[in-house]
């Protein structure tokens, strides 16, 4: 399964409104993890069986919660038994479609 998410301080620890650092907390935790991951402006995708996705979005979380009182969570997944590699597989079949 992929999973991308997007998880942040609901309010920003000071008046630049920058979450850098706490968002950096959950990149890190994602990294960490082993699991295939990419990362780009807006969200994180891993990829992973349900169990072990989540339990690295649940940490990501957590770590985010840990600078902030409260947190935003978005999540969007792609259930799809018996496939793997998705994450680069995905993209790949994109690409051909633009090489016709």
């Amino acid at each position: 399964m992929l999973v991308a998410f997007s998880v942040a301080p609901a309010v920003a620890a000071d008046d630049t409104g920058s979450v850098s650092e706490a968002v950096a907390a959950a990149i890190r935790v994602v990294r960490e993890s082993g699991l295939p991951n990419r990362t780009d402006a807006m969200f994180t995708t891993i990829e992973g069986e349900w169990d072990e996705v989540m339990a690295v979005v649940k940490a990501a979380t957590d770590a985010v919660a840990a600078t902030a009182p409260r947190v935003s969570l978005v999540l969007k997944a792609d259930i799809r038994p018996g496939f793997t590699d998705m994450l680069t597989a995905k993209i790949a079949s994109v690409e051909r479609q633009l090489d016709v």
